[in-house]
């Protein structure tokens, strides 16, 4: 693994992040964090970039660019346009994939990206090769970590122990020690707190 980072094209590099983050920041979710609201998928793909970024600081280009663009535009597809089954989630999730994979291109190819970084940006959107390929378990581990540290104590509040458990446990599976490590570093709740030890038991 290279020591650093650094891009062939960092203009370029920039101007695709920023075509990203203008994307995102039209979603008309609001994220309420550290006191300010926030376009969700636009702080999200900042969240989910700071997390890549410290399991990995050489994290390749690619990886940089999937972890801004992971679910890019993501309100254009609700939950509630897919029947509210569980092969209706299955479906939305599938389609989410594609979706987002194919406006991550759009936006690569219009600021000069070549067609084999665009389709390994594509790869990483849609978990192609996990968990075999080294960056697909860096961006698994900063999806399930972004989850643990922003979205678990909502998520808890209205959800029943036992829902929890499983789907603390199934994120547990998909992630690898490292991020273990650093999952158990966060600051949770009493509640949180017996949760997550329930479901490492």
């Amino acid at each position: 693994m290279q020591s650093h980072f650094e891009s062939k094209d960092p203009e370029r590099l920039a101007a695709a992040l920023q075509r990203f983050d203008e994307k995102n920041a039209h979603d008309p979710h609001v994220e309420i964090a550290d006191g300010a609201a926030h376009p969700r998928e636009r702080i999200y793909a900042q969240w989910l970039t700071d997390w890549v970024l410290k399991l990995n600081p050489a994290a390749s280009e690619p990886l940089r660019l999937a972890a801004r663009c992971q679910h890019i535009a993501r309100w254009l597809i609700p939950r509630d346009s897919y029947p509210m089954t569980r092969p209706g989630y299955l479906q939305w999730r599938a389609d989410l994939k594609k979706f987002h994979a194919q406006k991550a291109g759009e936006i690569l190819r219009a600021v000069g990206y070549d067609d084999d970084t665009v389709r390994r940006v594509q790869e990483l959107n849609l978990k192609k090769n996990f968990p075999n390929d080294p960056d697909s378990r860096v961006l698994e581990d900063a999806l399930c970590l972004v989850f643990l540290e922003r979205q678990f104590a909502a998520l808890a509040a209205k959800s029943d122990d036992e829902k929890m458990i499983n789907a603390l446990q199934k994120s547990w599976k998909k992630m690898t020690p490292i991020a273990h490590a650093e999952a158990l570093k966060l600051k949770y709740n009493t509640r949180e707190q017996s949760l997550i030890e329930r479901a490492l038991a």
